[in-house]
């Protein structure tokens, strides 16, 4: 009957599975990564960059405008204004060429600075991809592990009811007592309880799953396994959080420079040509042009260059210090990581022992129970026995791969 019984329930999973749509881990990263708004953003903005940069090297080009102001002041049986000041009349059309010019190095200084902004847009949209990658892992194990237990707590609850059938019978015949028969029906029922908690938590948890991948979808699929392997390890130097602490001390480096080419001479030139005349003799002739330059050099402004300087070496004594802090607790981190992965993986090789010989116990009282010489409480304690053992190796089982998660989101 059992044998019946457990090719029955093979079948129906097998068939079940069939039916419905199986999706991977994979499915549920792309989505989550497809839809951050956030990851948008941080893209978006190294476009806006892009064209910042572009308008910096505009900005240092040639410009052209074109103008003209006009006005005529009369002067009407000696009521007006002075001639002396309005000359009566001015009329100016012109067009004018105007260039800052500045140096190679102060160039590329401001080139590198918003090339710089860019690498750290990039180094901060890998931390969000690595965060959201380990978020939806994390979720999707914890949803995984829901199904299988939900599954594996549907098959018990079959085979208790099968068993309460036999059992019924048994008692009527007089083979068992009412209180036996109570006993089983109150393990039964506690089971059917624990099959409903588990359904609704397994709903919740892909709910939840759905909604971090920012998906619109209520259906439930079934979970594949996830395939989940400790990645090599990496330099803390190699790091992508490491990262953030290089472009900030080339960033400040970038800014040392960029303070000392503020104080540089700057040159400026222009260029007209047009029509500017007052009306008042020849006015046919007052076609021109003219040229014209600018030099500016700062002499003194109290000393601010040196307490920028200043300013910014406090920025990078600052910064090596969080690049210690962080170093020391990356190679903390992943070690202690390690060393729970180790004993997990330790614990979960004693208990599916353990859960060998719990199953021994449930094969055996079962059996002598279609034939009537099976003890009640020793059946139900031999249950609830490898039940537990079950519950612990799932819970073990979630927590190494949460471990492997939490490693690999270190290792990148």
């Amino acid at each position: 009957m059992k044998r019946i019984f457990y090719l029955t329930i093979c079948f129906l999973y097998f068939h079940h599975q069939s039916q419905a749509q199986t999706r991977q881990l994979s499915d549920f990263l792309h989505q989550a990564l497809t839809n951050s708004p956030l990851l948008k953003e941080l893209h978006q903005q190294q476009e806006s960059n892009r064209l910042d940069s572009m308008r910096m090297l505009a900005n240092y080009g040639p410009m052209i405008d074109a103008g003209t102001s006009n006005y005529y002041a009369p002067a009407i049986h000696g009521w007006g204004y002075d001639p002396a000041i309005t000359n009566g009349a001015n009329v100016s059309a012109v067009v004018t060429v105007r260039k800052t010019f500045v140096g190679k190095n102060n160039l590329q200084n401001q080139r590198n600075a918003i090339a710089l902004q860019n690498q750290s847009l990039e180094n901060s949209a890998l931390r969000n991809t690595q965060d959201l990658q380990r978020n939806v892992t994390a979720q999707y194990i914890s949803t995984y592990s829901d199904w299988e237990q939900l599954h594996f707590t549907e098959n018990i609850t079959r085979l208790l009811q099968e068993s309460a059938a036999v059992l019924k019978k048994l008692t009527a015949s007089n083979v068992y007592r009412q209180t036996d028969y109570l006993t089983f029906l109150v393990t039964l029922q506690q089971q059917q309880l624990l099959l409903q908690q588990q359904r609704l938590q397994y709903q919740n948890d892909f709910a939840t799953l759905n909604y971090l991948c920012g998906m619109e979808d209520t259906s439930q699929s079934i979970l594949a396994p996830p395939a989940l392997e400790v990645g090599g390890g990496v330099d803390v130097t190699h790091s992508i959080f490491f990262q953030q602490y290089q472009l900030d001390s080339l960033r400040l480096r970038n800014q040392q420079s960029m303070i000392d080419y503020n104080y540089k001479p700057k040159l400026s030139a222009f260029v007209d040509g047009g029509y500017n005349s007052s009306l008042a003799y020849e006015p046919y002739k007052n076609f021109g042009a003219s040229v014209g330059f600018t030099v500016s050099v700062p002499l003194y402004d109290g000393h601010q260059r040196r307490m920028q300087h200043e300013q910014t070496g406090i920025g990078e004594k600052t910064r090596q210090g969080y690049q210690a802090f962080f170093t020391r607790q990356y190679n903390q981190q992943v070690a202690q990581l390690r060393q729970q992965l180790s004993g997990t993986q330790a614990l979960i090789d004693q208990i599916n022992e353990q859960i060998r010989y719990a199953q021994g116990l449930v094969d055996i009282n079962l059996k002598l129970l279609s034939t009537g010489d099976a003890r009640i409480p020793d059946l139900v304690i031999a249950l609830n026995n490898y039940l537990s053992a079950r519950n612990l190796l799932t819970q073990n089982t979630v927590n190494r791969l949460q471990l492997i998660n939490q490693i690999n989101y270190w290792n990148n």
